[in-house]
């Protein structure tokens, strides 16, 4: 019985090895490499280094708090009031010209 199923065992991996083996994918090599390019946001012309797909390379730390379309990540407090450009909004007092508070006082 045991050398049935010794038998019953080779068997099987003679028929079914070759078919694993059609079957399987070929190693591709790594398609993660990610070629640098830069582009200019909004009106004040940062340029920010993206990957090959568009995304923000994370590797330098003018994109760490980039969401992945390249607009500034709102969980971070320096991005708290920004438009989507980069750029400060005035509607926040934080980010108002020292004019305009000036001329508010009086």
């Amino acid at each position: 019985m045991k050398n049935l199923k010794a038998l019953v065992l080779l068997a099987f991996m003679a028929f079914a090895a070759p078919s694993f083996a059609q079957t399987a994918t070929p190693a591709k090599p790594a398609t993660n490499k990610t070629t640098v390019a830069t582009r200019q946001t909004g009106n004040d012309k940062t340029s920010i280094k993206v990957k090959a797909n568009g995304t923000p390379d994370k590797r330098y730390a003018e994109n760490k708090k980039l969401k992945a379309d390249g607009t500034p990540d709102k969980r971070y407090s320096e991005n708290k009031n920004l438009k989507k450009d980069g750029t400060p909004d005035k509607r926040f007092k934080g980010n108002k010209a020292d004019s305009l508070k000036a001329a508010k006082k009086q």
